[in-house]
């Protein structure tokens, strides 16, 4: 049976809270925030504001959105009634051990506790705690601004229950987010950790001379952007392969690709693990056609660039 979800508790109204605080308000639910700063008042006030058309281009119905909202006296008030708390406090692991330890003693025990931390994994934070609350802990980590970017990253930690994973699927999915589950704790989780890596490379060919910072934008904005937008890494390479797919590809460009990466600080794959990594994109998209697929691809793409001629246009 799926937990009903009807007040969430913000904990910290920075930039993710602000936008946790509009997306949750704009799908019915009531909204306590609680944050030290002296102008949360009118910094919720302006992030609804200038969140609502957002929401509202998303389909959502955002009349009466700051009646929804209320400004908690402090973090026991925020939390008193809560189905659900989204915790977006400092990066600092000691910071969340104390704040964690009030949250499991002052909300009500069916609530989940989740945390945005976008590189401490909650079993860093969560040692001191009971078995019980503990179970009911997790990361929910979003990419911002999280009202409009889907991905959530729902990351349990060693003593999580299964109930609790189940349930913040099922209230991510309630709020038209996109959770994914990690099975390993690892710091950064995998958005962060893909986007530094690229990062990393970036600067190197920008320090290097190959390409300037916007001309290298620009290979991203109209290439891998694009892909990604529409098919990420795995299916892109399956699709490169053609009707062999990833296997046909990792035979004919594998041990090039590698040397391009030599250097790099990755090291090259043995042949056990390059056959479980094909036999696992088989299993992950082997059910579709290659037709398939890349008429998906391909409507996808064509819709993002549509998009982007749009906005061109307006912008000019």
């Amino acid at each position: 049976m799926t937990r009903a979800f009807r007040t969430a508790a913000v904990i910290g109204a920075g930039t993710i809270g602000l936008s946790w605080t509009a997306l949750f308000a704009a799908h019915g639910l009531t909204v306590r925030v609680s944050d030290p700063r002296e102008d949360l008042a009118e910094a919720v006030t302006e992030a609804l504001e200038q969140y609502a058309p957002h929401l509202a281009a998303r389909g959502l119905d955002v009349t009466g959105l700051a009646e929804r909202v209320h400004i908690a006296a402090d973090v026991t008030d925020a939390v008193r009634d809560a189905d659900v708390v989204q915790e977006n406090g400092p990066e600092r692991a000691g910071f969340k051990k104390d704040l964690f330890a009030t949250l499991a003693r002052e909300a009500p025990a069916h609530a989940l506790l989740l945390s945005s931390s976008s590189a401490i994994p909650s079993t860093g934070f969560t040692g001191e705690l009971a078995d019980e609350d503990a179970a009911r802990v997790l990361i929910g980590h979003p990419f911002n601004p999280p009202h409009l970017v889907p991905l959530v990253e729902v990351v349990p930690g060693e003593r999580t229950g299964e109930a609790a994973v189940q349930a913040a699927l099922d209230f991510y999915t309630s709020v038209g987010r996109t959770p994914v589950v990690e099975r390993k704790e690892i710091p950064g989780f995998v958005g962060n950790r893909l986007q530094n890596a690229l990062s990393r490379e970036a600067v190197y060919l920008v320090d290097q001379g190959v390409v300037t910072p916007e001309d290298l934008d620009k290979v991203m904005t109209n290439s891998l952007g694009l892909r990604w937008a529409t098919v990420g890494p795995f299916l892109g390479s399956h699709l490169g392969g053609g009707p062999g797919g990833y296997r046909h590809l990792v035979a004919h460009i594998g041990a090039s690709m590698q040397r391009t990466g030599a250097g790099g600080g990755t090291p090259p794959l043995d042949e056990e693990r390059q056959e479980r990594l094909i036999e696992a994109v088989e299993k992950a998209y082997g059910s579709s056609t290659y037709s398939e697929l890349t008429e998906t691809r391909d409507r996808r793409q064509l819709a993002v660039l549509a998009a982007l001629d749009s906005a061109d246009k307006e912008e000019n």
